[in-house]
């Protein structure tokens, strides 16, 4: 089965919240088997504007794993956190299986 990824793109608009956002999200990742892949990634444009965003890519057992962790009540509850912290493009991927 491949695994699941959630790739986003952040632009944080209040780091005292965003901070608190990272503290409670980290637990939730923990809890659902996450590891981060990317963070932050010092990232060199090779085409287009990434516009100052960070990126984030986390890999999951599974895409179901990534959806479950997501819809969490422990994340929704960072999720609201986040919603005062900053902007957030994100989408659910699956992994190429070998």
């Amino acid at each position: 089965m491949p695994k699941g990824y959630i790739y986003a793109e952040v632009e944080v608009t209040d780091p005292g919240a965003w901070e608190k956002y990272v503290s409670l999200a980290q637990a939730s990742l923990a809890e659902y088997g996450a590891r981060h892949v990317v963070h932050g990634g010092d990232p060199a444009v090779l085409e287009g504007n990434p516009g100052g965003r960070r990126i984030s890519i986390l890999e999951f057992e599974s895409r179901e794993q990534a959806r479950r962790w997501y819809n969490s009540p422990q994340y929704q509850a960072a999720k609201a956190t986040r919603l005062t912290a900053a902007t957030v493009n994100a989408l659910l991927l699956s992994g190429h299986e070998t």
